[in-house]
This record gives structure tokens, sequence and C-alpha cells, in this order.
């Protein structure tokens, strides 16, 4: 029985796998001397944030229409329940002084992340599965952990990098640095593995079997995999940027 890296390699050559990743366009400018494509990611992006926006726009419209005499419908309880959730994580995980300053970033990076986990469902390649969005986030993350330490806690955040010793400064700096790295290539890592997982599957199996058998890992894969994944980013970025901030709040 071959290897997982023989696998790919041998149904890569007679074409029958597919990872999702195509150049649809070829761009009229070039960047470090490569040509720049509009890929499959960047069209899963597209339609990932159109669909948040939509439903944005529903939800907002819903509240505005709503009228505290009335039962709320299907849709406008869905909004309040996404909402409860949000706030009670960011509340749980920060505090309440804290929640109210950082709830509409965490929220708004647990739904883009979420969706882009969860697109995968509808045969799009999840953004999340190219480490250039991954990066970003983490690194918008570490940029809101940096500005907090030096905001509230002053020269504590550079006199932190001394301690216990002044030996253990270039590992207190490397940690620092490491930190939007390690985020996202967890992120990374754990999703692009469950597409290339589907990419073998529906590449291997005889086309009767992917209709039906495939569904349960779509349900690991995707759905859970793909919540939990959300979940530890936005539990990291609570997690350091409340420690940033330390008692000042």
């Amino acid at each position: 029985m071959g290897s997982p890296g023989n696998l790919i390699h041998a149904a890569s050559e007679k074409e029958q796998v597919d990872f999702f990743i195509h150049g649809y366009w070829k761009l009229p400018f070039k960047f470090l001397g490569s040509d720049v494509y509009l890929t499959t990611t960047h069209i899963s992006l597209i339609i990932v944030i159109l669909s948040i926006l939509v439903f944005a726009i529903c939800a907002n419209r819903a509240i505005k229409k709503a009228r505290p005499d009335e039962v709320p419908g299907p849709f406008l309880n869905v909004v309040e329940l996404i909402v409860e959730m949000l706030d009670g994580m960011v509340s749980s995980s920060m505090g309440e002084k804290k929640a109210v300053k950082f709830r509409n970033y965490v929220g708004a990076l647990f739904i883009f992340i979420l969706v882009c986990n969860l697109s995968g469902l509808l045969g799009l390649r999840p953004p999340t599965a190219d480490f250039g969005v991954t990066f970003p986030l983490a690194l918008i993350t570490w940029v809101l952990i940096q500005f907090n330490g030096f905001k509230y806690q002053k020269f504590g955040k550079i006199k932190g990098l001394f301690e216990p010793i002044f030996l253990f400064f270039p590992m207190n700096l490397i940690s620092e640095f490491s930190t939007p790295i390690s985020m996202s290539l967890r992120l990374f890592g754990n999703i692009l593995s469950g597409t290339v997982m589907m990419g073998l599957l529906y590449g291997l199996l005889p086309k009767v079997l992917t209709l039906i058998w495939p569904a349960a890992l779509h349900a690991y894969l995707d759905v859970f995999a793909g919540a939990i994944q959300t979940y530890v980013f936005c539990m990291l970025t609570m997690c350091f940027v409340s420690d940033a901030i330390g008692d000042e709040i």
C-alpha cells in the first residue's frame, strides 16, 4: 500500500484528482516578476463576502421593520440567536467590560471564517485553505494585540519581554512574532488537509460511490472541523488580546 504522497502523485498524473486550484483570468500586470491570476480562492472569497453582505442587509432591514408588540419571525429569531451566541462567547472569554470593545471584531471574524470553512459544502474551495487568506487574518489580530498591549501596558509591554530575566528576551521576542504565523498555519493546515482528503476521495473513487459515501466526511471535515477551527481561532484572538490588556479595563 503506497504512501499518501505517492497516491497524490499517481492520481495527479492521471488527471483524476482536482484540488480546486485554478487560474481563471490572467491580470494585466505582474507581481515580483510572476503572472497574477484570478483564482478559485478569489472567486470563493467574492461569493463568501457577497453572501455575508446580503445576509447582513436582510438582517438590518428585518430589525428596522420589527415592532416591540409583534412576535419576531423565524429569520429575526435566527439573527437574534447568532448575536446572542457571539455576545455570550466574547463576554464569557474576555469579561463584560472588554467584550463591549471587541465583540464586533470577534463576531465578524467568527462569521467570516465559519462561512469560509463551510463553503466547501457548496463545491467551492474554502478560502481558508489558502495561506494568503489565513495569514492576513492572523496579522490583523496580531496588530490588535500589539496595539492594545502598548495602549494599556505602555512600557510594561516592553518590560515583559525581559521577564523573568533579561536572558529570556530573544525567546520572548520570537514568541511575539510567531503568534500570527502559528495562528494562520493552524487554520490553514486543518482546512487544507480536509480539502486535500476530499479531492483525493472524489478523484479516486468511482462516480457512483462519491454521490453517497462522502457525505459523512463532509459533515466532519467541513462542518465539525470547520466550526472547531473557527472557534479556536477566535478563542486565541480573545485570549491574546485580553492578556495584552491585562487588568486595565
